[in-house]
């Protein structure tokens, strides 16, 4: 099983991931997106030196920016390597999906090769995965839309943990280098396109020549580009689109004539939208398809202006981002829910409870007009309803005209009907000795099926979250203390049916604990509430009830 601290872990790598990726965007120029490139696995990987190789025209590679040792960096950026030296290590070391990994075992015949390379001394390693000063790896970076057109490569060293990185190190590791690459034809792309554009304006002598080269690196580039109308009762209509936006939509270019982003932008982002084509910039947000689906895109917007008549029309680049969100997530789903069952797990749980608690009490006032009176009134009364002496003070966030809806517990001792949000603690009782009968695959089989079955019990507003081990808590909102007993009565019986596994029927019980969620209490507090109940219910209960296997 997974170390519970493991998930904050993932969530913090997964948001350090983010924000380097969101790093490349502002880069202003090729050489700064590359330093961005080095900067970002630094700052954000978990690696001590970055170094990135760029292919030249020639083919060779040159060392293009390098970050982590001032020493180094003088020593070998601007140096060259040949394209068969990196061709060999390319194809030689251990495979890691897109990645090659050369232990120090393999590389010594690299020591002479004109690779530029930089070497610190350190001891062996103690331990099988310990990262040696002289092992390489290295994170290809292919230009968009081919795998095979090599644009560059990535070099690491010296991870700070000492170690090498793990299948969640090198998934962050290949997902940074393939946004660094679409970062860098971007830059490109972007460089190629504002030189076009200042030609254009410019140099009025050789217009046609400018125009054909504009003409060019817009129609035949590699994303979807698209050029807008500013101004007048046709603003933001498309005026012209090339063919990768055209493929990219599903739509002709006769037929995107007709609209404008934002007769085609998802109805929830058409706000991102119109602060975008006002301001320039860049964006995220979804364009609808022919075939009615809505695809994620990275959008961004260069005003064209006319230095007499001023602004004259929007150029948009449009990139493909889909895969890249649905892999985003991918990863926060990972982050947040259990890997064995699928549910929430620790650190998702607590996040939705701390979410409908807050630090103050809740406090009832009897009627708003009661409120009224008070506020006018005795100025303690007032205070004691949540108005200030001197009047109303609506902006606070306390009092009656909280927008917080609070959380209040039910009285337990006398059901009066009121309602709260329930947290049932359970504890499987009988699953260690299933795990020392059986093993942990028969243990893990068990633990999947109670997930199944509680969450069929539950409604689809309420959260079933794995704590860690055979501990599960169930969030149901809206319950008096008669429905919890009944809900955790249902849940217990539907726990308790014999599970097959393998051919063998095994049985587990399940203790149950009743806590409340209230406003002043921590997300900690009520578990640990929940949980002290649920061992009060446990030894309150025979042996004999309690058996299971």
């Amino acid at each position: 099983m997974e170390a519970e601290s493991e998930p904050y872990v993932r969530l913090a790598t997964m948001r350090q991931l983010h924000q380097a990726v969101a790093d490349l965007n502002t880069a202003r120029s090729l050489a700064d997106t590359l330093q961005t490139v080095a900067d970002g696995i630094v700052a954000g990987l978990g690696y001590e030196l970055a170094c990135v190789n760029l292919v030249r025209p020639d083919g060779d590679l040159v060392v293009a920016a390098f970050a982590g040792n001032s020493a180094a960096e003088a020593l070998i950026t601007g140096r060259v390597g040949s394209r068969t030296s990196w061709e060999r290590r390319l194809a030689m070391g251990e495979i890691w999906d897109e990645l090659r990994f050369i232990p120090h075992t393999d590389g010594w015949v690299l020591l002479d090769d004109d690779v530029p390379q930089w070497h610190t001394e350190g001891p062996e390693p103690r331990f099988e995965d310990e990262w040696h000063p002289q092992d390489r790896l290295y994170a290809p970076m292919y230009a968009s839309g081919g795998g095979s057109d090599l644009l560059g490569v990535i070099s690491v060293d010296r991870p700070r943990n000492g170690r090498r990185p793990g299948a969640w190190g090198r998934e962050a590791l290949q997902m940074y280098a393939s946004q660094s690459a679409i970062a860098i034809s971007n830059a490109r792309l972007r460089a190629n396109m504002q030189r076009a554009l200042v030609r254009l304006e410019r140099e009025q002598q050789a217009l046609r020549a400018s125009e054909e080269s504009f003409r060019q690196a817009f129609e035949y580039a590699p994303s979807g580009m698209a050029i807008a109308e500013m101004g007048g009762d046709q603003h933001g209509r498309l005026l012209r689109t090339n063919d990768a936006l055209c493929r990219l939509l599903g739509r002709p270019a006769s037929v995107l004539r007709r609209y404008s982003f934002a007769d085609l932008v998802h109805p929830e982002d058409i706000g991102t939208l119109l602060r975008t084509s006002a301001e320039g910039g860049r964006a995220e947000l979804r364009l609808g398809r022919r075939d009615g689906t809505y695809l994620w895109v990275s959008l961004r917007n260069s005003v064209v202006a006319d230095t007499a008549d001023g602004p004259r029309f929007l150029l948009t680049h449009v990139e493909d981002i889909e895969e890249r969100k649905r892999h985003e997530l991918n990863l926060a789903h990972r982050a947040s829910h259990d890997a064995l069952t699928g549910l929430p797990n620790s650190a998702e749980l607590r996040a939705r409870l701390s979410a409908r608690l807050c630090e103050r009490p809740h406090s009832v006032v009897s009627t708003d007009v009661e409120a009224l009176d008070a506020a006018y009134g005795d100025v303690d009364e007032a205070r004691a309803h949540g108005f200030p002496a001197d009047g109303f003070d609506v902006g606070r966030g306390v009092g009656p005209y909280d927008h917080h809806v609070h959380s209040v517990a039910p009285d337990t001792g006398n059901d009066d009907g009121s309602k709260g949000l329930a947290v049932l603690f359970c504890d499987l009782d009988g699953f260690k000795s299933i795990n020392d009968r059986f093993g942990h695959h028969t243990g893990d089989a068990v633990l999947i099926e109670v997930a199944r079955r509680l969450t069929t019990c539950v409604r689809d507003g309420d959260t079933v979250a794995r704590l860690g081990g055979d501990e599960f808590v169930v969030l149901a909102d809206g319950l008096g203390s008669a429905d919890a007993a009944d809900l955790a009565v249902r849940l217990r019986n539907a726990i308790i049916p014999p599970i097959r596994v393998d051919g063998r029927a095994v049985r587990v019980g399940a203790s149950f604990g009743i806590g409340w969620a209230a406003c002043g209490m921590t997300a900690e507090e009520v578990l640990r509430s929940a949980d002290q109940r649920m061992y009060v219910e446990k030894r309150s209960r025979s042996k004999v009830h309690r058996r299971a296997g």
